[in-house]
């Protein structure tokens, strides 16, 4: 039982991996790497700024030489897989479990109630952490790593307790689900007093944006395809 569990995690949680490798290498790899660069100084936000002696100093690319340590292209994407097989096969162990759950009890879960679930777990793991702690670039500052990841992981179990009892909780229980959902923003994410930074706002609200956009379609894969596997593996 055990092991037919985690092989259908297991390959879930491969073939989304690779989904959101190709995703992000097409929607997101080009704002990485430019942020990259204007962490490292070989660009910059502002040009042909004006200083007090009246001279205009060009601070572009072209200006000015600077060393790069930019790796291989396929060790670049090599290691973006290996970071998505681990994150999504984590995931798909949790999916899996979950949907076994489910029928444990007596609950009919078919492929687009998994796909629900997959979207339950975007919720959880990327819209409402987003919401108070949005995807960002190199290069952005941000308060304390320690304190981000303590919110974030107390954002993410509470939208799952919270996406739980709403689906399958009693009216007591119906009734506690939405506090959970807004527990941890009314206490809110840690950010720092002011808002700092090196990137055009414009290029960090895309990436914002399209990092959620490949979210979405990776978890409803993800619910998809572990109820598919499930079911195979049986």
């Amino acid at each position: 039982m055990t092991k037919h569990l985690v092989t259908s995690a297991l390959l879930a949680g491969f073939i989304v991996a690779c989904l959101a490798t190709v995703l992000q290498f097409g929607f997101l790899e080009r704002n990485i790497v430019l942020a990259e660069r204007y962490e490292s100084g070989a660009l910059t936000h502002f040009a042909g700024v004006q200083q007090p002696d009246g001279a205009v100093h060009d601070h572009t690319d072209a200006a000015h030489d600077h060393p790069t340590d930019a790796q291989p292209f396929w060790a670049r994407q090599g290691k973006t897989l290996l970071t998505m097989i681990i994150t999504y096969c984590g995931y798909a162990l949790m999916m899996v479990a979950g949907l076994s759950l489910a029928r444990h009890f007596g609950k009919t879960v078919g492929t687009a109630q998994a796909m629900l679930w997959g979207l339950a777990g975007f919720a959880a793991f990327s819209l409402a952490p987003a919401m108070g702690l949005e995807p960002t670039l190199p290069g952005v500052e941000g308060a304390d790593l320690a304190v981000r990841q303590v919110w974030w992981l107390f954002c993410a179990g509470a939208t799952v307790a919270g996406l739980g009892l709403l689906a399958y909780g009693n009216a007591w229980a119906r009734f506690a689900g939405p506090i959970l959902l807004l527990i941890p923003h009314i206490i809110g994410a840690p950010h720092l007093a002011e808002f700092t930074g090196i990137l055009p706002p414009e290029m960090a609200a895309q990436h914002a944006a399209r990092s959620l956009g490949v979210g979405l379609v990776a978890w409803v894969t993800l619910g998809g395809l572990s109820r598919w596997f499930l079911d195979r593996n049986a």
